[in-house]
């Protein structure tokens, strides 16, 4: 069945007292299998409409926030892309199209960087 765009894994679902993962699916996902974490697995089963409280959720390596791509290291997969959104102190991997998905595959965010290039040091200034 594969996940969508927008859907919401929590942990919390089927398992109360693990560390609370939540990841938000932000594209891909066709080839979805599963989620490890608290050595439980978490698949479509543990998909809802919408973040429960926060309380009691486990933050782990991976921070919220945290982008994990598939893509970084199967440029041919399914191109799942999730979020952590909260918990993962148990964070295991993503099973998807056959792979591993684990903290190699988080998409680093370079801050600061500009997208263009520096102006030349002779350039006139400009006005913005």
């Amino acid at each position: 069945m594969g996940v969508k765009k927008g859907d919401l894994i929590d942990e919390r679902k089927r398992h109360p007292h693990a560390c609370g993962l939540v990841v938000k699916v932000m594209g891909g996902g066709a080839g979805f299998e599963k989620v490890v974490c608290c050595d439980h697995e978490l698949t479509e089963e543990d998909l809802v409409s919408e973040l429960g409280s926060r309380t009691g959720r486990t933050k782990g390596t991976l921070l919220p926030a945290t982008v994990i791509d598939e893509k970084k290291l199967y440029p041919d997969s399914c191109g799942l892309r999730v979020m952590i959104m909260d918990g993962g102190a148990g964070f295991k991997e993503i099973r998807c199209c056959g792979h591993s998905l684990t903290a190699s595959s988080v998409r680093e965010l370079n801050y600061g960087q500009l997208r263009a290039s520096e102006p030349k040091e002779n350039s006139p200034p400009g006005h913005a």
